[in-house]
């Protein structure tokens, strides 16, 4: 069994306060794992320890295979992320968007048309290419940011409460595609939160509790 995500007794100290806690993680490769807890859990804290946006204090971390202490970049190039807030450009188009961070990722002009058009209409977006994403309703904006953190193929993808804030119809909507990206990429997922019924799609689930493993 080949792990995507593999950390051993992780933890996260700000000060007296112990954001996470001796955390174990096994995650094999294709696997959506949900990671499920109330706010302030430590969830967040974790996606970005495992995405390299902040160092652990203790512990060891790999992420497909690399050290996210001694290979961050390594580990960038392998993984995409879905924040709690949107990272697009509201002034520029869904296009352009996504034109951009394929750029960021280094993909050609061609590869990135090929994969934008695929993915727009995945998510039911291929009329609004050339809307400002100010223009999209919340949904469609949070689809637009699971398409852009998986324009580059991810091998694993981070999905950090992505419907938080929507309503069940867009919510139910989003995991529509989830699925089916899944189907086509074989990714790995790792997903936090607070939503049981979000979890019913995972192949396995854990919780979280002020920073420690529950179950």
């Amino acid at each position: 069994m080949t792990l995507a995500i593999q950390t051993q007794n992780l933890g996260k100290k700000y000060g007296n306060l112990q954001a996470i806690s001796s955390l174990h993680l096994e995650i094999p490769e294709g696997q959506f794992f949900g990671l499920i807890g109330p706010n302030g859990s430590g969830k967040t804290t974790t996606i970005h320890i495992l995405s390299t946006l902040i160092r652990p204090t203790t512990g060891t971390v790999f992420v497909a295979g690399y050290n996210v202490i001694d290979d961050p970049v390594a580990v960038r190039r392998q993984i995409g992320l879905v924040f709690q807030e949107s990272a697009l450009d509201r002034t520029l188009t869904v296009e352009e968007n996504l034109q951009f961070s394929g750029a960021l990722y280094g993909l050609d002009h061609r590869l990135i048309a090929e994969r934008s058009r695929k993915l727009l209409d995945l998510f039911d977006l291929d009329g609004k290419r050339k809307a400002k994403v100010a223009t999209l309703s919340g949904g469609m904006r949070r689809a637009l940011d699971i398409a852009r953190g998986v324009l580059h193929q991810p091998r694993i993808l981070f999905l950090d409460e992505p419907t938080i804030g929507l309503d069940i119809i867009s919510r139910r909507r989003i995991w529509r595609f989830m699925k089916q990206l899944r189907q086509e990429l074989g990714m790995t997922i790792l997903l936090t939160t607070h939503y049981l019924e979000e979890a019913e799609s995972c192949d396995q689930v854990t919780f979280l509790r002020k920073g420690e493993l529950i179950g």
